[in-house]
């Protein structure tokens, strides 16, 4: 390729010549087949190209005259940003040039299929850009499109084809993508439209599919076809022969089955109306007869899949999606015709069949049409926990009929209810799959690799984690619905672990996953004559197999059943004591993984029966907590220091549910002991000779020791108090010698000499010291205790010491203590709050204001405080000085405009802050007549910038907090000067000054829309949600004329949405005993 100059390149910036389109392909081939200078030139030069104005003016002569497929995708680019951001601002007869232009092209390329295959992705490119015209066009510049496009699509079925595809288009953009994409008021005009013109294009659909011999046409009608399905009238689905013209015409047709049947879901997802039940129930039957004889009931589907081709696969992933869908929305009117319940049986037995498949996404599609069916029939007659097997008799158990457990109709003297008994024979094969398929629970470390070994898991697999979640749910309603049921399976499969019929670490740990999973499912009684059978069993298989891999495997499973169970422990002391000296055990074991469930299941127990531990059980002579602490060095000997951590938070929960004051201080003194004994010893040694202090493995065995008082600081609370005490003037002097020693080094060596393995230790020192205290103070009871004698200690060895060093060597935790001092001080630190503010504002502040990344938890603990000071200690700004007031408040500005959005958020929070409590100050006035216009221009323009990180609704509730403050004339002043601005109020001068800003900030908006959308920001302030629709369909009309993607602007929306469902689900699942897992439970598992 021969080499380009600039010169000659830059030439083709010159639209006064003719265009070179040469010289174009050339520039496009060195941008995609070179490196270095050249491509950057190449670069440069097209970037320069695709933003001239005029650059749109050159697409039909590149598209013409072009042979390099490249340099076409780069003039489609030019005129899809031209129609997305500049198509309003062009002349009338250049857009219906262009608009001529486009589909000329188009009908040229889709003419022969042959050329259509060839130029299959730049015809798809061009159809993108036909819809984009379309959305700008139609109906009011283009009001013949619909009937141009079907009757075009009659002159030939290649023509037809493409049609369909821009049709598809269409629709996918008016329906599924309008949200954020136009206005609220344009997306709604295009759906009406859409609907109101359908008869023309339905009537195209169902010709094609009646006559065309055509299966890339049929096929690609087909796929249109389903994208209208949700939206169009139902009368054209239920009032035509549309649905037995895909059963019977295309259904039994491989080519077309697939689509068919993605069709046929989307007719099964339409919501349950009385109108059209016997149609829907004629669907049914006539796919069930056609399923039937592709599909006949003998079939092993799971092998089948296994060795299917792709197509066969879909097939089979497809009928889950029908039968799923179908049956969540409709199984009610089936269960209602006795003729038809055959056939909702087949349906199931299918979808038993197909859950057998090992194929993740299939499996999840089962799986949560499985959670549906159980939670809907438990529901409707829920669980009563007095209903207990062994208060009734037990010689029922494992008496079936059908399969199903007689428990629910004999036992408990009550009739199952009829929808129940018609689901009888299927759910104990559901039971089945769940149990022998359970996903990995996320506390269980041990797992088989590759190469079929037991190791520790590092990553979490969250798609694992979620679906554990989801089958425990449907396994603990399966279990409410015949726990005697899921009580055989299990100890059946049990029993086949221990003869070793069917042993394998695959099927012990989807068992022992499914056996923890169902905690709090069983009657209390069943529960613990259910459990004793399962821990003795598995404890005798640790002792009866042989090798290191069988072992850890065997006793990962135990501690994860173990800690599901708290229930039971609390009630059995005996089996919590044997179930903790076994964890002792396992804390010795050096296999991959055993010694972090180990102490992972510990602290877990710890946490849910600690007040057993504290009480004399019966039987015993003292509290276990002594017999720990009696035993404590033998216990963590072979711990690794994270472990030791873990360990001493686990004994903290107990001493922390110890009631006497008394005992509970001799208890700390005795569990402290062992880490105050090296403190003791690392300190004597210090105070005769600081050189101590700069031994790298003193370093270390300090940082290990403050680390263990932060994690036992964490359980005990703020009775820590007591040991906190103990250490607390030594640590501070700790941390103003290593604060010297790092100072030192980096004069001596430069700042890099803070990566230094030594140097790096002593910051780890100083951080845990930082975290030590800002956990006591967030826990303690006593604010007054901690302003008198905590604060002024620790404040002189922190502020001086921040304020002195080098950048990279401050603490960020210097910043969280603060913030926690303050927020637990509250209104009591005022006076505290300037020397702060002297030594952390102005030296945090600059080396952050730099750049938006650099220092990033500086940076966000930088703006917790200053949240926290204006929160609690609001009066301390006021008598900050008026200059460093201001740099107050542009630190404040500059907060809100971070693109790191948990900064931004802050930052929004501070501003809100200030102006709620200046509303009601007696300074307010001054403040807001200084201040107010321009914290709104700042708010409008990071608004208004893609780039902005901030929450809607923040900057909507900001905005309305101003507008409605000048609305209500809470400014007790006028915001502008009354000698040179002519203004009625401050209302009409706001009104005045924000169209003249966002005029000049944004020239192509017209006048009315500025005059609409500022009497908006007046008239809607009461309301924040219709403040903010207002605000949002404002920013599309801006990012119409940029280009940006609007689609962030219903982010928020959508969150929040996903926020609400999971809490509605959760209020469900607390009333529903065993579906929360116990450790997530607040109530009656919490001690």
């Amino acid at each position: 390729m021969a080499a380009i100059s600039g010169e000659q390149a830059m030439t083709l910036l010159d639209f006064t010549q003719k265009p070179n389109i040469a010289l174009l392909d050339e520039v496009v081939n060195c941008f995609y087949g070179t490196v270095g200078p050249q491509q950057q030139m190449a670069q440069r030069v097209l970037t320069q190209f695709k933003e001239h104005p005029e650059s749109w003016s050159r697409v039909d002569a590149i598209l013409e005259y072009s042979p390099n497929q490249q340099t076409k995708y780069f003039a489609l680019q030019i005129l899809e940003n031209l129609i997305r951001t500049r198509w309003k601002a062009l002349p009338r007869e250049q857009c219906e040039g262009i608009k001529k232009y486009i589909v000329g092209l188009i009908i040229k390329l889709s003419g022969d299929p042959a050329q259509q295959m060839q130029e299959k992705v730049f015809l798809g490119k061009l159809n993108v850009i036909l819809v984009q015209i379309v959305k700008k066009e139609w109906p009011h510049n283009w009001p013949t499109f619909i009937s141009d496009i079907v009757g075009a699509s009659k002159t030939s079925e290649p023509l037809c084809t493409n049609n369909m595809a821009v049709l598809k288009l269409l629709s996918e953009e008016v329906f599924d993508f309008s949200a954020g994409q136009m206005t609220q008021v344009k997306a709604k005009h295009l759906k009406d439209n859409m609907c109101n013109e359908f008869s023309q294009i339905f009537e195209l659909c169902s010709f094609v599919m009646d006559n065309s011999q055509s299966i890339t046409l049929v096929g690609a009608t087909l796929e249109t076809l389903l994208k209208f399905l949700n939206w169009i009238p139902l009368g054209y689905i239920f009032e035509t022969k549309l649905v037995s013209t895909l059963i019977y015409r295309f259904l039994t047709v491989p080519a077309f089955r697939n689509v068919t049947l993605k069709c046929l879901t989307e007719i099964a997802g339409i919501q349950s109306n009385s109108q059209y039940s016997e149609q829907l129930l004629v669907m049914f039957s006539l796919v069930m007869i056609q399923l039937k004889q592709m599909l006949p009931l003998s079939t092993n589907i799971k092998e089948a899949y296994k060795n299917g081709q792709d197509d066969e696969q879909n097939f089979i992933q497809n009928l889950a999606l029908f039968l799923c869908t179908f049956l969540k929305e409709h199984a009610a009117i089936i269960e209602q015709k006795p003729e038809l319940q055959n056939n909702l049986l087949e349906a199931l037995h299918f979808l038993v069949l197909i859950s057998e498949v090992h194929e993740k996404e299939i499996f999840k599609i089962c799986l949560e049409y499985w959670n549906y069916l159980s939670a809907e029939l438990y529901r409707e007659n829920p669980f009563s926990s007095s209903q207990s097997a062994l208060l009734l008799g037990q010689s029922v158990l494992g008496q079936s009929v059908l399969g199903q457990s007689v428990l629910g109709q004999s036992v408990l003297g009550q009739a199952v209810p009829p929808r129940r008994q018609l689901y009888l024979p299927i759910l104990p094969k559901v039971r089945v799959v769940m149990i022998s398929r359970m996903a990995k629970p996320e506390e269980v470390l041990v797992v088989e690799n590759e190469q079929g070994e037991a190791v520790r898991e590092f990553m979490k697999d969250t798609d694992a984690i979620n679906m554990y979640k989801s089958m425990r749910e449907t396994l603990v309603y399966l279990t409410h619905l015949d726990y005697a049921d899921t009580e055989r399976i299990m100890t059946e499969k049990l029993y086949k672990q221990v003869d070793g019929s069917e042993w394998s670490w695959r099927n012990l740990n989807t068992l022992c996953w499914a056996i923890g999973s169902i905690s709090g499912a069983f009657h209390e009684e069943d529960e613990k004559r259910f459990l004793v059978t399962v821990i003795k069993e598995l404890l005798g298989m640790v002792e009866q197999k042989r090798g290191k891999d069988n072992k850890a495997i065997i006793a990962s499973d135990i501690m994860y059943v173990v800690g599901q169970y708290p229930r039971f422990l609390r009630a059995h002391w005996k089996f919590l004591k044997t179930v903790v000296n076994k964890l002792f055990e396992f804390m010795h074991e050096l296999h991959d993984g055993v010694q972090d469930m180990a102490c992972d299941t510990f602290i877990k127990i710890a946490q849910k029966c600690r007040r057993h531990f504290v009480q004399v059980q019966p039987m015993e002579v003292m509290p276990f907590i002594e017999e720990i602490l009696n035993n404590i060095r033998a216990i963590i000997c072979d711990l690794q220091p994270h472990h030791v951590h873990t360990f001493y938070e686990a004994v903290g929960y107990m001493i922390q549910a110890q009631v006497d004051s008394v005992v509970q201080e001799r208890l700390i003194e005795k569990y402290m002991s062992l880490p105050n004994e090296i403190w003791d010893s690392i300190i004597a040694r210090a105070t005769s000779d600081l050189q101590v202090l700069q031994d790298h493995d003193t370093i270390k065995q300090l940082g290990h020791i403050l680390k263990t008082n932060v994690r036992a600081c964490t359980a005990v609370g703020h009775p820590f108090v007591i040991q906190l005490g103990r250490i607390y003037l030594d640590m501070l002097n700790v941390y103003k010698v290593l604060s010297e020693n790092i100072s030192t080094a980096v004069a001596l060596n430069g700042e890099l000499v803070t990566k230094q393995p030594l140097i790096a230790s002593m910051r780890t020192v100083k951080k845990e010291t930082l975290k030590l205290i800002s956990c006591w103070v967030s826990k303690s009871q006593d604010p007054g205790m901690v302003r008198e004698h905590f604060l002024p200690p620790l404040l002189d060895a922190i502020l001086g010491d921040y304020r002195r060093n080098v950048p990279g060597a401050r603490e960020p935790e210097v910043l969280s203590t603060v913030t926690a001092i303050v927020e637990r001080l509250e209104s009591s630190a005022t006076d505290d709050v300037p020397p702060i503010l002297d030594s952390l504002f102005q030296c945090t502040l600059e080396m952050i204001n730099k750049d938006l990344e650099e220092f990033p938890e500086h940076r966000i603990n930088f703006f917790r405080m200053l949240h926290a000071i204006a929160a609690n200690c609001f009066e301390s700004l006021l008598r900050v000085p008026a200059p460093q007031f201001k740099l107050l408040m542009d630190a404040f500005v500059w907060g809100f405009k971070h693109t790191m959005r948990n900064v931004a958020e802050i930052g929004q929070d501070i501003l809100l802050v200030l102006l709620q409590k200046f509303a009601t100050h007696p300074s307010g006035t001054q403040f807001f007549q200084t201040y107010l216009l321009d914290l709104m221009q700042h708010v409008f323009s990071v608004l208004t910038d893609t780039s902005h990180a901030g929450s809607h609704t923040m900057y909507a509730t900001i905005l309305a907090t101003m507008f409605s403050l000048v609305e209500d004339n809470k400014i007790g002043a006028p915001l502008y000067d009354p000698t040179t601005v002519q203004a009625a109020n401050n209302a009409v001068y706001v009104q005045e000054y924000v169209a003249q800003l966002l005029k000049q900030a944004f020239p192509h908006l017209n006048i009315a829309q500025i005059k609409v959308f500022v009497e908006g920001l007046f008239s809607l302030n009461m309301d924040i949600s219709q403040f903010k629709d207002h605000l949002r369909d404002f920013l599309v009309q801006i990012k119409e004329f940029s280009g940006d993607d609007p689609s962030d602007l219903y982010l928020e929306e959508r969150e929040g949405q996903l926020r609400q469902a999971a809490e509605e689900k959760r209020r469900q699942q607390l009333t529903v005993p065993g579906i929360i897992n116990p450790h997530d439970r607040p109530d009656d598992m919490q001690e």
